[in-house]
């Protein structure tokens, strides 16, 4: 079964997809970028601000299918510049509190609405 999950405090998608999608015990949440879902206007006011918006859109659509940062079991981050590295690094590293999931960084040509970090998570409940 898959449920569709959609929540006003995260951006609405900005194409053909959705903000998550709960396949049974696991949680598919879409890359986030730095919109805030009260304006709907992208915010690049510094690469730490950028990821905790990014961060802080992850968990409430966490939290809108009833997960934390605790169920989450795979990241992936994709940032403009390798160079932010270590600032995204250490602000990703603040949600969680050391049961670290798996993950993976790259470095893209070009992000959507030309942001600086977009992460997606994969979570799971038993």
């Amino acid at each position: 079964m898959k449920t569709i999950i959609k929540t006003d405090k995260a951006p609405a998608p900005i194409g053909p997809y959705n903000q998550a999608i709960l396949a049974g015990n696991t949680l598919y949440v879409s890359g986030q970028v730095a919109i805030n879902p009260v304006t709907n206007e992208v915010e690049l006011n510094g690469i730490e601000a950028e990821t905790h918006l990014v961060m802080n859109n992850i968990k409430a659509i966490l939290e809108e299918a009833a997960f934390g940062f605790e169920d989450v079991v795979k990241t992936s981050i994709f940032l403009s510049d390798m160079g932010t590295f270590a600032q995204v690094n250490q602000v990703y590293g603040s949600y969680f509190t050391g049961n670290y999931p798996a993950r993976e960084t790259v470095q893209v040509s070009v992000l959507p609405k030309n942001v600086n970090v977009e992460i997606s998570v994969i979570a799971y409940k038993a």
